[in-house]
């Protein structure tokens, strides 16, 4: 605990999070801010937590330190249980990815609403002892929270494709040429490595979230050349505070306050995280 304004603030409490890379994060941004780690069932996760305009945000990295930790082997559990733990209601993530359609072309930014999932190994869910659980997944991100990222969008003239169905591969090799062509045929607008299971985590922990994808290649068959990881990074490192801006301006414009469903997605089914009168942690 510290004070402020007279006040006491617990600083281990955010209500807002950003999922990223260590690009997304400026340390310059937040105020008071200070790395911790959170302990949770699922092993250690770390954050760091700081003020922006007087609102508590914790930033994640989704892929660790230095971006060490590939996208199959992420813990995303721990990730998801450590930022309800802290409080966090409304996520915002952000996501590279490769391009199924010519119009998303690199450097696009694409609010995805919709996910396929050909993940084969990850943990997807926190039950999976004592209860059957079935979370509904019609609106998987948020859809009261990206009309909030649409509008901070259009107040800072940054485009925005508004849609789109992100399919998750396991990774993390990049896809075959037939696996691209497979993409495409089922409508899908972007592919990736991440999204799944951290959406459906969230959605199971009751939190709001949201993400943005940068395109930073097409996929393999799409473009004449090969696709290398350092053209991936470069245009993440190029097009990044675009992204920054838009989070900051979308958590700016958010209040606490939450009229959407995402607060009873597993409704009375059971408790989430913490602790209730007469039950346990999950």
């Amino acid at each position: 605990m510290r004070k402020k304004d007279g006040d006491f603030v617990n600083e281990n409490h955010a209500d807002y999070a950003i999922i990223g890379g260590t690009g997304v994060y400026d340390p310059a941004v937040l105020e008071s801010s200070s790395v911790v780690t959170i302990e949770t069932p699922y092993g250690p996760a770390k954050a760091t937590i700081g003020e922006y305009k007087g609102k508590r945000i914790a930033f994640m990295p989704r892929h660790g330190a230095g971006h060490s930790i590939p996208p199959h082997r992420i813990n995303y559990r721990a990730n998801i249980y450590a930022l309800k733990e802290l409080g966090v209601g409304q996520v915002l993530a952000t996501a590279a990815v490769g391009s199924l359609q010519l119009p998303y072309s690199p450097g696009s930014l694409v609010l995805i609403d919709s996910f396929l999932d050909f993940t084969k190994t990850r943990p997807s869910t926190f039950f999976e002892e004592s209860q059957v659980v079935h979370v509904d997944m019609t609106d998987p991100y948020c859809g009261r929270l990206r009309s909030v990222i649409r509008q901070a969008a259009d107040d800072i003239n940054i485009d925005l494709f508004d849609g789109g169905t992100y399919v998750c591969a396991e990774g993390p090799r990049f896809e075959s040429t037939a696996e691209i062509r497979f993409y495409q045929s089922l409508g899908a607008a972007v592919v990736g490595m991440t999204t799944v299971p951290e959406v459906v985590l969230a959605k199971e922990a009751e939190l709001c979230y949201a993400t943005v994808c940068m395109v930073t290649n097409y996929g393999a068959g799409i473009s004449s050349e090969p696709l290398t990881h350092e053209e991936v990074v470069e245009c993440m490192q190029q097009n990044v505070h675009r992204i920054r801006n838009l989070f900051f301006h979308t958590i700016e414009a958010l209040g606490t306050d939450r009229s959407c469903r995402c607060g009873h997605a597993v409704g009375g089914q059971k408790p989430l995280v913490g602790i209730s009168e007469g039950s346990e942690r999950i």
